[in-house]
């Protein structure tokens, strides 16, 4: 009898604070969708991104759902139809992203820029982009922003080089196919081209880079309540403080966290890429 009265008071107090909004630490914690361009293949993502986001919980006592996409196609149009909370994108995907739900970066790596890189194998006689004339060049996807929209606007505005873009899924598909000798190149970026395994790099070399632009964002859909999305950024920047945080954010590879805007990728706009994304 006296369990029963027990139980009795202990569901009326927890009602009660549920109706004031107030609940014991994670026992009604949010959950916050957590979207991750997949650069690499799934298991390599995880491997990287769900120690980071233990932290990012950890430090701001919300619960993050890490949300896949098998491809960059995928990627796009679960970030365009307002899926993520949160969710780490390339530069003129933030673009786009601002434009059709109104994210807006919150992070972004100040150690380093975003630029494609073009591969060739390294016994290919291969010496300029204008040697690619008329061959087939192996990208991720059509709206990979380094390993694909800067080349091709390069390849076609700048360089006046007519070739056969083949989308393979992921960089490291793009980077086998030319070791298989299926593409005479590939389209890529460094970060992903200096996590291939030494048997892959090793066959390769870089033929091009692209023009320079400020890496990844990590973004915000306008649904996250402000304090939420501070909370969020200060927590990563607060990871980033300590070595063992820098080590995990390398691995994406992000070198130095900073606050970031969509301010920050103006200068994309004026690059002409749209009539190279595939919408």
């Amino acid at each position: 009898m006296i369990r029963n009265i027990l139980r009795s008071t202990f569901s009326s107090i927890f009602c009660i604070l549920v109706a004031l909004g107030i609940t014991a630490g994670p026992l009604l914690a949010q959950t916050y969708t957590f979207g991750v361009v997949p650069q690499f293949e799934a298991r390599k993502l995880a491997r990287i991104w769900e120690p980071i986001i233990d932290e990012i919980e950890k430090r701001t006592g919300y619960d993050f759902k890490i949300v896949g996409s098998p491809r960059i196609p995928e990627f796009e149009t679960s970030f365009m139809n307002g899926e993520f909370d949160f969710a780490y994108m390339n530069p003129y995907h933030s673009i786009i992203a601002a434009q059709t739900q109104g994210y807006q970066p919150l992070l972004r790596d100040g150690g380093r820029e975003l630029f494609g890189i073009l591969v060739v194998r390294d016994d290919s006689d291969f010496q300029s982009v204008e040697d690619l004339e008329g061959h087939t060049i192996a990208f991720p996807a059509p709206n990979a922003l380094g390993a694909s929209l800067l080349i091709r606007s390069d390849l076609a505005n700048q360089r006046n080089v007519d070739f056969s873009p083949m989308y393979v899924s992921t960089h490291g598909s793009a980077y086998l196919n030319v070791i298989l000798n299926q593409a005479a190149a590939a389209g890529g970026v460094m970060g992903t081209f200096r996590s291939q395994p030494i048997e892959i790099s090793e066959q390769l070399r870089v033929l091009y880079k692209t023009t320079r632009v400020p890496p990844h964002p990590i973004a915000a859909h306008p649904r996250v309540p402000e304090d939420v999305q501070k909370k969020v950024t200060q927590a990563f920047l607060d990871l980033w403080k300590t070595g063992y945080g820098r080590e995990l954010l390398e691995r994406v590879p992000i070198r130095e966290v900073m606050e970031a805007s969509l301010d920050d990728y103006s200068e994309l706009q004026e690059m002409g890429l749209d009539e190279f994304f595939v919408k």
